[in-house]
């Protein structure tokens, strides 16, 4: 089944870039993925599976292919929403909706999902077990699809789930993989904090918001260099400080807004902890009274060693001539809510070299200039096409 699989998407290759390329050029934003979502369910008609819309709290599908013989369930998940990006990238593909853009090479997972999916149900009578194909919505904006997606209850007999993620890190030929923690959580947090204006003047008669929250900015910077392990990675930004007034006028109240981001769920517990007494400490020693929001968006991604391990020797051991190079991959600072199939299931989310021909330094995701090399597109559908085969395989 394996090589009859690889032949078939050898064949199909040229489609799977047509397809990106139309996705490319029609990107939505999470949340907003009507079109995408009636593109992906279109491309499953007449076919013999069993196809859920709307799964989630926004437009997921999942489709599932029933092998004719006994096995395992698995998971393979693709996102498919876009960046609220305006693309700069000189393509012929180039988005045709004015400030959005697949600048994370969502519409290339999933291009090479849908061939995938189509060629194994088109072996199905050799499949041992199911296979659950997941095109997910909302990967980019809290608070995710993937969580909704799990807590719908219609993943609840997976047994293992495959996820990858193309990175300009490398070359299209080469596949990288992380054991263990691979990607950092994330949490958003917006602080108000509410003093007494007044004069400039006679800064005794008020009390003076962005003095509070100046001692904030700095304060909170302490967490990372003073209470996280430093064997653990922690970062906490400040993206918005929103205390624009007139100059002699001293501000009644001021919001900050920022990113936190943790290695693992131990710095997450210690960051957490230490940010809320800050902020409780503001209040004490600045007489100003705090709101704050705090909304953890994404746990950090754990990858499971036993089958991660399992990714790693399948591919290093395939003689395909497209995976010509198997690695490690750091862990890395970016988040990604397949985190929430991986609290769930164990699984490995692991990675496809993009790197366009020709480039040096690429454009890394999220770049309005960013780009994929094509190749990289079948490289991932044999990637996984592998796994599948060689777990679906194994006996149960």
């Amino acid at each position: 089944m394996k090589d009859e699989l690889m032949k078939m998407l050898e064949e199909r290759e040229d489609e799977m870039i047509e397809i990106r390329r139309y996705l490319h050029e029609h990107p939505e934003l999470s949340f907003k993925e009507e079109k995408t979502a009636t593109y992906i369910a279109d491309f499953y008609k007449g076919k013999d599976v069993e196809i859920e819309t709307n799964v989630g709290n926004g437009y997921g599908i999942i489709v599932t292919i029933r092998g004719d013989l006994e096995g395992k369930t698995i998971g393979l998940r693709a996102d498919f929403d876009a960046l609220p990006i305006n693309e700069e990238a000189d393509v012929p593909y180039k988005s045709k909706n004015a400030g959005v853009m697949h600048a994370c090479a969502h519409d290339a997972h999933t291009a090479y999902l849908l061939i995938l999916a189509d060629c194994l149900l088109q072996l199905k009578d050799q499949m041992k077990g199911t296979i659950k194909i997941i095109h997910q919505h909302a990967e980019e904006q809290p608070p995710g699809g993937a969580k909704s997606i799990v807590d719908s209850g219609k993943l609840d007999d997976l047994e293992a789930i495959f996820g990858i993620h193309m990175l300009p890190m490398a070359k299209a030929g080469t596949v990288g993989y992380h054991s263990g923690y691979s990607f950092n959580g994330r949490t958003y947090f917006k602080l108000k904090i509410q003093g007494i204006g007044g004069h400039g003047s006679s800064p005794h008669k008020a009390n003076d918001a962005i003095v509070a929250g100046a001692y904030f900015v700095t304060t909170v910077q302490t967490i990372v260099s003073r209470r996280v392990n430093p064997l653990d990675a922690g970062v906490v930004t400040i993206g918005s400080f929103d205390g624009k007034g007139s100059f002699n006028v001293i501000k009644d109240s001021i919001e900050i807004e920022g990113d936190i981001r943790y290695s693992n769920e131990e710095a997450q517990k210690v960051i957490n902890r230490e940010f809320k007494r800050i902020v409780k400490g503001l209040e004490g020693v600045f007489g100003v009274t705090c709101e704050l929001t705090y909304t953890a968006d994404y746990p950090p991604l754990y990858n499971d060693p036993e089958l991660t391990t399992f990714v790693a020797d399948t591919l290093d051991g395939t003689q395909d001539k497209d995976i010509k190079e198997v690695k490690e991959f750091p862990k890395m600072s970016p988040s990604d809510d397949f985190a929430y199939y991986l609290e769930e299931f164990p699984g490995t989310y692991f990675y496809i070299g993009c790197t366009p021909k020709g480039v040096e330094e690429p454009y890394f995701n999220h770049h309005p200039k960013f780009d994929i090399d094509e190749d990289a597109i079948l490289i991932a559908a044999k990637s996984v096409g592998q796994v599948v085969c060689s777990y679906l395989d194994q006996a149960k």
